[in-house]
C-alpha cells in the first residue's frame, strides 16, 4: 500500500514522520509524494497556534476531495492537545495522538478491517520510553534532523506543547552514536540534534546535552548543530564543555519571546532580558563570532505600547541572525487564554513591526560577511554548477561549485549579497 505524509509544524515533527514512515515501510507500505496516489494519507500537525489547526483540518478536509478512496490520519500535537475539536472532523477516518505513534501499523490495519471510523487519543505516561525508529536516510533534506528529545515539564502560560508532547525524555546515548553512524553512512555530512525542549536532555539520566553532542560525533559527519536552547537551561558548565567539540556550529537558536522583562515574567519565561545578554556574551566569549537566531511573540496579553518599545528597541540592537515572529495566539486551557486579550489587528501589527526591524539587522549581517570564508553544505543545484546553501553559522550561501554535487561541503569566500542570500566562488 502507498502512503502519504504531510507535516505542519517544527523539526522534531518531521523527525517523527520519517520515524512513521520507517516504521510503515517495516510494515509493507510504500512512501509517495503523490497524495492521489495513496491509499493512506497522514497528516502529522502541529498546535502551536490556532492557525495551525485550520490548516490541519484544511489539508484533511483537501486530501479527502482530491482522493476520496485514502484512508485519512489526523496524528500529533493538535489530537493530542486539543481531542475534542480534531476527534469532531469527520473527515479524518482515523484520528490519534502523539502517545500512539508506534502503534499506527495496527490502528491502520483495524480500519481496514473494519471500516469503522476510529477516534483514540491515548495520554502520555510518565516513565514512558523515549520512541525511535532507526533510519538510514531523511527523506528531502540534505541535512539530517535527528530527535533525541521528547516532551516539556516547563509552564509558559501561552504554550500547549506540556499537553501536546508529555514528559520529559531522552533518547540513549548508543542510539545516537547509531543514528549518526546511520547517517554518515547515507553521505550526510551535518547533523541538527532537535527536540521538543532540547536544553533538558538527558534529564534525569545523569548525563546533559553536552554528552549527546559528543556521542553525535562520529566519522563522516562534518558539523553537528543544535536547534533551540532555553536560555535560562544554557549554564556555563554547557557552554564550556560545548565549546570542545570542534564539530558543533557556532550557529544558536535562544527563543527571546520578548525584550521586555515585564511581559517575560507574565510569559511564564524564566529569565530576564538581563540574563539573556549574560548567556549570549558567554557563547560569544566561547565560540568563534556565533550568530544567533530567536522566536518572538508579539502582541501578548497587556503588552503595553511602552512594553512593546522596550521589546522592539532590545530586538532592534539586538542583531539577530533571524527571527520567527508570530502575533500572540490565545490557546485554550493555557493561562493566557484567560488574559485581557489585544486586538488581533494589533497584534499583528506588532508582528510586521518586529519583522521588519529583524530584517534590518539580517541585512546587516549578511552585508558583514563579504570577504570571509564560509563551509557550505550543498544543499540545492539552482542551475548548473550553482548550489545554495548554509555556513557553519547558518548563512545563506548561493556558490559556483564546478564539479560539486548535493550533500558536498564546499569551502567558499563570500563575495556579496543578493536577494536576503550570499554570493560566493569556491575558497
Amino acid at each position: 500500500m502507498n502512503v502519504f505524509f504531510h507535516t505542519f509544524g517544527c523539526k522534531a515533527n518531521s523527525c517523527e514522520t520519517r520515524a512513521i514512515a520507517a516504521l510503515l515501510e517495516q510494515n509493507g507500505y510504500f512512501v509517495t509524494d503523490d497524495l492521489q496516489k495513496a491509499d493512506v494519507v497522514i497528516v502529522n500537525s502541529c498546535a502551536v497556534t490556532a492557525a495551525s489547526d485550520r490548516k490541519a483540518r484544511g489539508f484533511i478536509r483537501r486530501a479527502k476531495r482530491l482522493n476520496e478512496g485514502a484512508v485519512t490520519v489526523l496524528t500529533g500535537c493538535y489530537p493530542q492537545a486539543f481531542p475534542e475539536s480534531s476527534c469532531a472532523l469527520e473527515t479524518a477516518d482515523i484520528v490519534t495522538g502523539n502517545a500512539a505513534r508506534e502503534d499506527l501499523p495496527s490502528i491502520i490495519s483495524r480500519y481496514l478491517e473494519a471500516h469503522e471510523r476510529i477516534a483514540e487519543i491515548p495520554p502520555h505516561l510518565e516513565g514512558a520510553a523515549f520512541w525511535h525508529v532507526p533510519t538510514d536516510t531523511f527523506h528531502g533534506h540534505t541535512r539530517a534532523f535527528m530527535k533525541i528529545q521528547d516532551g516539556c515539564d516547563r509552564s509558559c502560560r501561552f504554550c500547549v506543547v506540556p499537553r501536546a508532547r508529555g514528559f520529559v525524555r531522552s533518547m540513549s546515548l548508543d542510539s545516537i552514536g547509531d543514528q549518526a553512524a546511520r547517517f554518515a553512512r547515507g553521505g550526510y555530512r551535518e547533523i541538527v540534534l532537535s527536540g521538543v525542549n532540547l536544553s533538558s536532555y538527558g534529564k534525569g539520566e545523569g548525563f546533559g546535552l553536552e554528552a549527546a553532542v559528543f556521542a553525535a560525533d562520529v566519522p563522516g559527519v562534518a558539523r553537528i548543530r543544535l536547534s533551540s536552547l532555553e536560555p535560562d537551561l544554557v549554564s556555563d558548565n554547557l557552554i564550556n564543555s560545548l565549546s570542545k567539540c570542534a564539530k558543533l556550529c557556532p550557529h544558536f537558536h535562544l527563543p527571546l519571546q520578548s525584550g521586555c522583562d515585564k511581559t517575560l515574567a507574565s510569559m511564564g519565561r524564566l529569565y530576564s532580558v538581563k540574563d539573556y545578554e549574560r548567556v549570549v556574551s558567554k557563547l560569544r566569549g566561547a565560540f568563534d563570532t556565533p550568530t544567533f537566531t530567536t522566536d518572538v511573540i508579539a502582541g501578548f496579553p497587556n503588552e503595553s505600547d511602552e512594553d512593546f518599545r522596550e521589546s522592539l528597541d532590545f530586538i532592534s540592537g539586538f542583531g539577530f541572525l533571524k527571527c520567527h515572529v508570530f502575533p500572540y495566539s490565545a490557546r485554550p486551557g493555557t493561562a493566557a487564554s484567560s488574559l485581557p486579550q489585544l486586538p488581533k489587528k494589533l497584534r499583528e501589527e506588532r508582528a510586521k513591526t518586529v519583522a521588519a526591524a529583524a530584517e534590518i539587522s539580517r541585512k546587516k549581517i549578511l552585508a558583514g560577511q563579504v570577504g570571509t570564508t564560509a563551509l557550505v553544505i550543498a544543499e540545492k543545484e539552482t542551475s548548473d554548477g550553482v548550489f545554495e546553501g548554509y555556513s557553519e553559522r547558518y548563512i545563506p550561501v548561493e556558490v559556483r561549485a564546478k564539479g560539486a554535487k548535493v550533500k558536498d561541503l564546499v569551502e567558499s569566500v563570500i563575495t556579496g549579497v543578493r536577494g536576503g542570500v550570499c554570493t560566493a566562488k569556491v575558497k
